[in-house]
């Protein structure tokens, strides 16, 4: 996986996912060489994403997550939960979010988190224009959803749809794919990840 995301114009949200990325790397007692060695990504791009001075694209969060053996939803930022108990429910109020910035792609976490959680149930939002990227992603998994407004041009393999409000999919994780908003104004999209 070699596909960097661009640098400059630090934001909020990178450091955060940066930070959480180093505490999970160290609590698996992993150096960055561990990390890169995983992933195919470099030492000094590993480390400017944990330092929040690189903004990762989902390929690149994806791959990352694999290779510490998490799902993606463990890589949200943490709503706190009262004494410490797992949550039964998520207000949608306090839905924790990651926000690609960059790729206009924004990702709620609908379930709650849970350490080793298998299901993860996303709302997943592009904005006109946005795209994983040219370059087809894998992860572990299954995944499916729904199209609950806008377009979806989802391309698995060297299959591509086109994907209408109503309109639902499934496919294995490890099959490289990648999406886009397929219209001009902001596409939605209910979508469940099963590790």
């Amino acid at each position: 996986m070699s596909a960097p995301a661009a640098t400059g114009n630090s934001q909020p949200v990178d450091q955060e996912i940066g930070a959480g990325l180093r505490r999970l790397r160290r609590a698996r007692r992993l150096s960055l060489v561990d990390l890169a060695a995983r992933t195919n990504l470099s030492i000094g791009f590993l480390s400017q994403i944990e330092r929040g001075l690189s903004s990762p694209t989902l390929r690149v969060l994806a791959g990352i997550a694999d290779a510490l053996g998490v799902s993606l939803g463990t890589l949200f930022p943490a709503m706190g939960t009262p004494d410490g108990q797992a949550a039964t429910i998520v207000r949608g109020s306090e839905r924790s979010e990651l926000q690609l910035w960059r790729s206009g792609i924004r990702k709620q976490l609908l379930t709650p988190h849970s350490e080793g959680s298998k299901l993860n149930v996303y709302l997943v939002e592009m904005e006109p224009g946005a795209s994983t990227g040219e370059e087809p992603y894998t992860h572990h998994g299954e995944e499916a959803g729904l199209v609950t407004q806008g377009a979806m041009v989802l391309n698995v393999e060297s299959e591509s749809w086109t994907l209408q409000e109503g309109d639902s999919f499934r496919f294995l994780s490890s099959r490289p794919h990648r999406f886009a908003n397929g219209v001009e104004g902001r596409t939605r999209v209910l979508w469940i990840n099963a590790l």
